[in-house]
């Protein structure tokens, strides 16, 4: 069962349930299983497209309704109905393989007693998540520890494996407990009705380890892969080079050469040396917390609890963002404005009575509001030196803050560490070098977006102008169009 998508209705959102087509299910089961006597698990067997391509399985299933049509669909196979990780944690039962999809559960809703068993079995197994770990990590990491010496399995992965931080301890764990583990990157959609992009994961040999990780990028499913579209990454190099990531390894390694020979230049600088990133403020009730001038207006709201904010990307200009920009924001009455109290401000009248306004009543209800002292007073508003898009179909956006705004959390803030370096970071970053390292290190999103945390962010390589002259052009090109293609931008 695949999960999590915006088109899903909520019942499926909640428990991720997208089924695997059962062409998919049944290669996967067909290379977990070497002998009809192999003993299968499906920790999350949903309504048995895993469980049926072999007689001798056994599912987990927590839903009750989707346990049942399992059983329908293949009786002959055991079945324990209930919670996975509490299973996991007493059973003595051990299997030659595994195979299935785990639930894609992300870390919002992936909470409660389930997880907090989830991340107390993987902790006694020597595997320790983080509070941002979705809930297929946890399942793979306990369904390992289900398997006989010698083991298999071949499970439906998210895209995440390739970029996620939480992702990390799970495949520090594969290599540490298999002779081989390989991952598999499928361009074509294996779900199409989800936004997210789905690869395999394939790992044989339980009880022994190995120093590298198989990786194949495929734009069509196919298993096996052919001869020689494997490429071999050495875990050292992910762990030290690569950050513990592998979409670097969708590039070629003529590619992925020339992008580390101008990271690794004495006149490169990551972009985190340079400057601070940090998400912009979180208002709790944007619509009371933001005014258009008439409305600043009609409350009389003094100029001093008034500041100018950015609240889209979708406004900021390319370069730099200027008084004269945000004027015409002020004559096109656009909700610009962020009510700004000081915690300790003494409040005139006038602001006072907007606090207390019906408006007010229902915004200091809010859950950022009431968990804040005092609930008007929005936390984290800076004045950065520039806004970065984090969210971008072609390429994220720096641009400079000449207007002394703020911003939402619907952009990056950026501080310069060294003012005087403001136009040397902003001129570095229109080399198309840049474009292909904001690529590399930030991830796909769905839909063809790229997506930068603030860590990816601050990762980012700046060649000198120097070096980025003299870079050629076309093997940069020729890269973004791969990492491009590989998120569905193009």
């Amino acid at each position: 069962m695949v999960r999590l998508s915006a088109k899903a209705n909520s019942s499926q959102k909640a428990n991720g349930a997208y089924y695997t087509p059962e062409s998919v299910a049944a290669k996967l089961v067909r290379w977990a299983v070497r002998d009809d006597a192999d003993r299968l698990l499906d920790p999350a067997c949903g309504d048995g497209r895993f469980v049926v391509a072999h007689r001798n399985s056994f599912g987990v299933e927590q839903d009750a309704k989707a346990a049942a049509k399992a059983k329908a669909r293949a009786p002959w196979m055991d079945l324990h109905q209930g919670d996975f990780f509490d299973w996991a944690a007493h059973t003595r039962e051990r299997f030659d393989c595994a195979a299935g999809n785990p639930p894609f559960i992300r870390y919002q809703t992936f909470n409660g007693h389930v997880r907090k068993r989830a991340l107390a079995l993987c902790a006694d197994l020597g595997v320790g998540f983080s509070g941002l770990t979705a809930s297929w990590a946890p399942f793979l990491v306990a369904t390992a520890s289900c398997l006989r010496p010698g083991g298999r399995m071949a499970f439906v992965v998210p895209a995440a494996i390739g970029h996620a931080p939480y992702a990390a301890p799970l495949l520090d764990y594969l290599v540490g407990r298999f002779d081989a583990v390989h991952i598999i990157a499928i361009h074509t959609k294996l779900f199409p009705q989800l936004s997210e992009d789905c690869w395999l994961l394939f790992a044989e040999g339980f009880g022994g380890a190995t120093s590298e990780i198989l990786f194949t990028p495929l734009g069509r499913l196919r298993i096996p892969p052919a001869t020689g579209e494997c490429v071999k990454v050495s875990v050292s190099e992910w762990r030290q080079v690569w950050n513990r990531r592998l979409r670097p390894y969708l590039l070629t390694d003529r590619l992925r050469l020339l992008y580390r020979a101008v990271a690794d230049r004495a006149d490169s600088m990551r972009f985190g040396v340079a400057t601070s990133v940090g998400i912009g403020y979180v208002s709790g009730a944007n619509d009371f917390f933001h005014f258009r001038p008439s409305e600043a207006r009609e409350w009389n709201i003094p100029d001093a609890f008034l500041h100018p904010t950015v609240r889209t990307s979708r406004v900021l200009p390319n370069g730099e963002l200027t008084a004269r920009i945000v004027d015409a924001w002020r004559q096109a009455d656009d909700p610009m404005l962020l009510l700004r109290i000081p915690r300790d401000a003494d409040l005139p009248s006038i602001v006072l009575k907007y606090l207390d306004s019906e408006a007010g009543y229902r915004a200091r209800e809010s859950y950022k509001c009431r968990t804040r002292e005092p609930w008007y007073a929005v936390p984290d508003v800076r004045v950065p030196d520039c806004f970065l898009t984090y969210m971008a179909g072609l390429s994220p956006n720096l641009v400079r803050n000449a207007a002394a705004a703020t911003c939402t959390n619907a952009l990056h803030a950026v501080h310069i560490r060294d003012r005087r370096m403001i136009d040397n970071v902003l001129g570095r970053w229109r080399s198309p070098y840049v474009q292909l390292s904001c690529e590399i290190e930030g991830h796909a999103l769905g839909g063809g977006m790229l997506k930068l945390e603030p860590r990816e962010a601050a990762r980012i390589v700046l060649p000198s102008l120097r070096t980025a002259s003299r870079l050629p052009q076309p093997a940069i090109e020729e890269a973004i169009s791969t990492m491009q293609y590989w998120r569905h931008y193009r």
